[in-house]
């Protein structure tokens, strides 16, 4: 299979910083794939994001997405069709006051028949769970509900790739679930690539993949049964891991020994049932 997007050995510095915010990154993005993007503040997760769709672009190296350069010009607008991005605060992608109009503002600036545009907003708004408040505010939503509209936003582009820059950040508990199971269900049920930026390591942990980046570069690579167990290093990056997985890894510490992959609490408690009930 090939990559839908290809970072190329990509260096990329803010104004005159002596110390590059991206250093030296090769990275390959498979169609259909869920990555998550982990790492300290600081630790270029961000700047990556934003190289995926041209918002910023390498100062040396390339970054290919179905093979176009995201530095020619005239390939900025097919690849922004194709790479959509959700950031922080929905407040900021919300620009209309009735939901429906808000998710057809992409796709009428694209140009697109208002039939069409009709289509899309129908069919993106069911995909996130939101058709039923089509009428409604958008500034009477829940934050949830917002950044659940911001995705429906992006959708209505048609993008083979969805990037969300910490999208539940701002969000309580109840909106971080709803946005993620929305994330996860257009990835699993609709084969839409998405690369999410996240501090949250529940959130992390339901990825295919998790990227581990420190000061600009790129220092692990694997599922999250491959990387969570190093749990350590996480540590030394000032980054936490799945509750279950740091409450195996302080009872392997403590003599037990349970298999140090466990991401969840159901996992845990049948791994250490099973050891009590022996």
């Amino acid at each position: 299979m090939e990559p839908i997007i290809q970072i190329q050995n990509i260096t990329f510095a803010y104004g005159d910083a002596a110390v590059p915010a991206l250093d030296s990154v090769t990275l390959d993005i498979y169609p259909g794939s869920f990555v998550t993007v982990l790492g300290s503040n600081g630790s270029g997760k961000s700047t990556l994001a934003k190289h995926l769709n041209a918002i910023l672009l390498p100062k040396s190296g390339k970054v290919l997405v179905k093979g176009m350069d995201t530095a020619q010009e005239e390939n900025l607008i097919p690849i922004r069709r194709r790479v959509g991005m959700v950031f922080q605060n929905p407040d900021n992608q919300i620009v209309a006051n009735v939901v429906e109009d808000d998710v057809a503002f992409a796709p009428e600036n694209l140009g697109v028949e208002p039939g069409e545009i009709r289509r899309r907003v129908d069919e993106s708004l069911r995909a996130v769970g939101m058709y039923d408040f089509r009428m409604h505010a958008p500034h009477l939503l829940s934050g949830g509900q917002k950044q659940r509209i911001a995705i429906a936003g992006v959708l209505a582009m048609q993008p083979e790739v969805l990037v969300l820059d910490e999208p539940t950040a701002m969000l309580d508990p109840r909106g971080r679930r709803e946005v993620m199971d929305t994330v996860e269900a257009l990835c699993r049920e609709q084969g839409i690539t998405v690369v999410l930026i996240t501090h949250h390591m529940d959130e992390a942990a339901r990825a295919d993949r998790v990227i581990l980046m420190n000061r600009g570069k790129l220092v692990r690579d694997g599922t999250p049964r491959e990387v969570f167990p190093h749990v350590e290093e996480l540590r030394a990056l000032s980054l936490a891991v799945p509750d279950a997985t740091e409450l195996v890894h302080q009872l392997n510490a403590a003599g037990m020994d349970l298999p140090a992959d466990i991401l969840t609490a159901a996992e845990c408690a049948e791994v250490i049932g099973g050891v009590l009930c022996r």
